[in-house]
């Protein structure tokens, strides 16, 4: 199979760079095609040639083309949606079909239906202001697409992380290349097949392979480059990347708080925090990393999180709503932070209704909340990406706020609280990617609001008119009128632009 195709197999395994730094799962590995760097880069730079080739050929394609395009790729993600939920199910080993259809193959399509409705509004060119001394002549700005856009995505989300950029990659007229993980090879496939069977193969296509192809992958000279990851990795791929000058957005992670303000229901924002931090089991880049609530109610908050976990999850291990961890590495990630924190004084209390024995090798993992742990801890340094939620206690709001600024900026943050003088402060006083107040996670469902981190969470951002504008040049042009003054600055200079220049800049 050729990497000129749609659907391209290279090198030894699977692979993309975030699922070589966490490993993979034994046994799930596909083989043959082309290895070593060198041989993945070439076969890849073929791909982006035709790819480019085809751009310059075609040039821009008008408002009907790219509404023929979203609506293609709305149709395809519909018809295979409970292929969709079953192939991730696979991958996962138990993943829920219902957070599926709604954090996947929702969020695209509401994302599809907003590009398209807006679509014309975005494409319209944006005429701007001239200076008098330059009239009559006109500016403006004209949308162009950049070219050919690269998709690095992750195994959490695999099919809204590769398709959601897609799909401003396309409202703004360009063509794609989708790098998937590895450690979702079910739904790398599907992708593939979908893929294939909607678009041209020179217009969209899906790269497999192992990780010289995800190194290879990062260092084309794309037009511009989307990776969502760990932070450690953002910085790799924007160095490939700077080889080349090519514009990135990077889509990281962190630890994003849960603040909960004083006199907001103990009941309320635990079963907010509990939902958030449950869905996908925990592995979400943008779910509640810790808790900072008022001194005197963390137990509280703890039988609160018991309680909301027991209705929403009365059983874990059978429980098909309930995701899996990932592989068995994350696993054992997820178990050693527990362990680096008990060893070290903190209490686990672990959220399991029907007290089972869960089976590891289902990596099924209960939550677990932690308390009293240190701040030098794993649990504390790290990014969690599982069902794990530390609870710290605060005297005072400005002393949880002077907690979240002393740690790297997050790429969500949620405060809870209905004192709007409070909620005004925590939104000026903290810098964050994105903020739900009185919810979780539900910023990044808003089809109307950008998603995207700021510093070690992520650069750059998409979703809305910001994903249309990430993958569009926006051209200044200035025309310039047929009668005109600019003869009076070109030299020889004479005693009228002296005059001018006095006019503007005084004597």
């Amino acid at each position: 199979m050729s990497l000129v195709e749609n659907a391209v197999q290279v090198g030894g395994s699977v692979a993309s760079a975030h699922a070589h730094a966490q490993g993979s799962r034994p046994g799930r590995e596909s083989n043959g095609g082309v290895a070593g760097h060198a041989g993945a880069f070439a076969e890849l730079s073929g791909l982006l040639g035709k790819m480019k080739a085809a751009q310059r050929k075609s040039g821009a394609p008008d408002y009907d083309t790219r509404i023929e395009h979203l609506d293609k790729l709305e149709r395809a993600v519909v018809a295979r949606k409970h292929d969709i939920a079953k192939a991730i199910s696979m991958d996962f080993g138990v993943r829920s079909k219902h957070e599926t259809l709604f954090a996947e193959v929702m969020i695209v399509v509401n994302a599809i239906k907003h590009a398209r409705a807006h679509l014309h509004e975005w494409m319209e060119t944006e005429a701007r202001d001239v200076s008098w001394m330059f009239l009559p002549g006109r500016a403006e700005v004209v949308m162009q697409p950049l070219g050919v856009i690269g998709i690095i995505s992750p195994w959490n989300y695999p099919m809204q992380l590769a398709l959601a950029p897609l799909v401003g990659a396309l409202a703004a007229g360009n063509r794609a290349i989708i790098k998937p993980s590895e450690l979702v090879p079910d739904t790398s496939e599907l992708l593939k097949t979908i893929i294939t069977e909607t678009f041209a193969p020179d217009h969209v296509s899906v790269v497999t392979g192992g990780v010289d192809v995800a190194e290879a992958f990062s260092h084309l000279p794309f037009d511009h480059l989307v990776f969502t990851g760990s932070t450690r990795l953002g910085k790799i791929v924007m160095k490939a990347a700077a080889e080349n000058l090519v514009p990135v957005t990077l889509e990281l992670g962190g630890k994003s708080p849960a603040i909960i303000g004083e006199g907001y229901s103990i009941a309320k924002a635990a079963q907010q925090i509990m939902q958030g931090k449950c869905l996908n089991a925990g592995q979400t880049c943008i779910a509640p990393d810790y808790v900072l609530l008022p001194k005197g109610r963390a137990d509280a908050f703890v039988e609160e999180c018991r309680t909301a976990f027991a209705a929403m999850y009365p059983r874990i291990q059978t429980n098909n709503d309930y995701t899996a961890i990932i592989n068995d590495k994350h696993y054992q990630r997820l178990q050693s932070y527990l362990d680096d924190a008990r060893n070290r004084g903190a209490k686990l209390v672990e959220l399991n209704p029907a007290k089972e024995e869960l089976d590891p090798n289902a990596r099924k993992m209960a939550p677990v909340i932690v308390l009293h742990a240190k701040e030098d801890t794993l649990l504390m340094q790290e990014e969690i990406f599982g069902p794990i939620l530390p609870v710290r206690t605060y005297e005072k709001l400005e002393e949880a706020i002077e907690y979240v600024n002393d740690h790297p900026r997050p790429l969500a943050l949620y405060y809870f609280d209905h004192d709007q003088k409070r909620i005004d402060k925590v939104l000026a006083e903290t810098i964050s990617g994105g903020v739900c107040i009185n919810e979780s996670m539900l910023h990044v469902a808003q089809d109307d609001l950008p998603f995207g981190g700021v510093g070690p969470s992520g650069m750059g951002a998409y979703h809305a008119r910001e994903g249309f504008e990430a993958f569009t040049k926006k051209k200044p042009v200035f025309y310039q009128s047929r009668i005109n003054g600019m003869g009076l600055l070109r030299p020889p200079y004479e005693k009228n632009i002296d005059f001018a220049l006095k006019m503007l800049l005084g004597k």
